[in-house]
């Protein structure tokens, strides 16, 4: 099993960026790569797709409103892995005007190793990070 984090500090409120990002068909509105994300079973599962016109299918697996944080999985992906499951999560920043937004997963590579999966993915995650910085900068 293979995983990463990526982590950005911004200058805005923890609950600010929560209502941003908090909802699981959310990405949309911050991560411009995804354009679309159609829910379904009640809200459970989105169906992405990417600008390319990639299909991604994930499941929300947890949700704590009050922690500011979800953890999804993946259905379905064109990606090289099995077993993904990751957790995004709003802290509380050094002062109330602050907050660090971390985003981590954990995976099993298929077909790649696993600095080469770890590096996808940080990858990823740090373009969202950036993207959300972006859209909170606007």
């Amino acid at each position: 099993m293979a995983g990463t984090t990526a982590s950005t500090e911004l200058p805005v409120p923890a609950d600010r960026v929560w209502r941003l990002i908090g909802g699981f068909g959310s990405l949309p509105d911050w991560l411009p790569y995804i354009p679309t994300s159609e829910p379904s079973e009640g809200g459970r599962v989105r169906t992405l797709v990417n600008e390319e016109g990639g299909v991604i299918v994930e499941r929300l697996e947890a949700f704590d409103n009050a922690s500011r944080s979800y953890s999804y999985s993946i259905l379905r992906a064109p990606f090289p892995v099995t077993g993904y499951l990751s957790t995004i999560t709003v802290h509380e920043g050094a002062t109330p005007d602050r907050s660090r937004v971390e985003w981590s997963g954990t995976f099993t590579p298929d077909g790649i190793g696993d600095d080469e999966a770890a590096a996808l993915f940080h990858g990823i995650y740090a373009d969202g990070l950036a993207a959300l910085a972006h859209s909170l900068a606007g």
